[in-house]
């Protein structure tokens, strides 16, 4: 992931550079427009793949964000895909301005994954979780399931995951990213002590949402 980061802004710098020696050739006003927004958008891209360290919360069924953003959902469900019935969806929503790297919410082995091809709605309709193009991973640890969604918003649409199935995972550990507005959502087992609320600001692997009983 950070080999691609560096080959992306290579590429952006290597542009830039060209643009920039156009138009001091030329000292064409339309090329000095076009550098300017060039460079905002160099730098607001490289901005957005930022990746902070994150400070990782250590203890015995502690369930974390698997995204920056805004809890935006909270509510009970059946989950039949991998809980195999009641339990509770967190909904956090990246916005444009939010890191985008996704960390695993908790310890154990990767028992489920599945990629649903779908629609591209703004990621923060509740829709969005139901129809929009989604990758859904199980994990199982040893407190019990939890499944994590990753949903692609209606902008950049490109989601990465790295894991597969098998794969032995650590809370807090990077496992992929959503691009540029987007959405995740944590299924936890129905008596899971949830630690948040609709509006909180949560960070990917340092935020606890929940504890599993």
């Amino acid at each position: 992931m950070a080999n691609n980061r560096s080959v992306l802004t290579m590429i952006l710098v290597g542009l830039a550079i060209l643009l920039f020696v156009l138009t001091m050739l030329t000292r064409h006003l339309v090329l000095l427009c076009i550098f300017s927004l060039y460079i905002g958008v160099l730098l607001f891209v490289r901005w957005s793949l930022r990746d902070p360290e994150r400070t990782i919360p250590r203890g015995s069924g502690l369930i974390l964000s698997a995204a920056d953003g805004r809890v935006c959902s909270l509510e009970r469900v059946n989950e039949h895909l991998f809980l195999g019935g009641n339990g509770i969806a967190v909904g956090v929503y990246l916005s444009l301005l939010d890191v985008h790297i996704n960390r695993n919410s908790a310890s154990g082995v990767v028992a489920f994954l599945s990629h649903k091809p779908g629609k591209f709605l703004p990621a923060f309709r509740k829709k969005s979780s139901e129809y929009n193009e989604q990758q859904i991973i199980g994990i199982e640890s040893d407190r019990g399931r939890i499944l994590i969604k990753q949903i692609a918003g209606s902008f950049a649409r490109r989601i990465v995951c790295r894991l597969c199935l098998g794969d032995i995972v650590q809370a807090g550990e990077r496992f992929g990213m959503i691009t540029f507005g987007s959405r995740v959502e944590h299924f936890l087992p129905v008596d899971t002590e949830i630690k948040v609320k609709i509006g909180d600001r949560v960070r990917a692997g340092e935020s606890i949402i929940g504890v599993l009983s």
